[in-house]
């Protein structure tokens, strides 16, 4: 009979500053190169476990974060829940709004007084 997988327990995981302090020596040590093979992937395996249990305390985290929109009349916080979808898949969604050339004498700028020949 195959055994569940049960979902590790927090008290179970190091912390997430221990789990990046170790992750952190694994790299160095993986990096130097002077480790042998079977010890570099018992290292790197160790190290992917460390990561994901990083990944899923942060997400732990993210999921009990609130977002005080204001207060009621009591004096009472009015609270949202957060919303951890990443920027970057949400700017697709976003419109977003050229910014225009005004020509100068000199150089064009564009309307909030940016030189794009100086951004290179």
């Amino acid at each position: 009979m195959a055994k569940k997988k049960s979902k590790p327990n927090l008290e179970d995981q190091p912390s997430i500053e221990d789990a990046m302090e170790e992750l952190q020596e694994i790299v160095e040590t993986l990096e130097s190169g002077q480790t042998a093979l079977v010890d570099s992937m018992s290292k790197y395996e160790r190290g992917m476990s460390l990561l994901k249990s990083c990944h899923e305390q942060l997400e732990q985290a993210a999921q009990r974060i609130e977002i005080v929109t204001g207060m009621d009349r009591d004096g009472n916080a009015i609270v949202a829940p957060f919303d951890g979808t990443a920027t970057a898949s949400m700017s697709s969604k976003r419109t977003t709004r050229q910014p225009q050339i005004v020509e100068n004498a000199n150089h064009s700028e564009t309307e909030d007084g940016v030189d794009p020949a100086s951004l290179f």
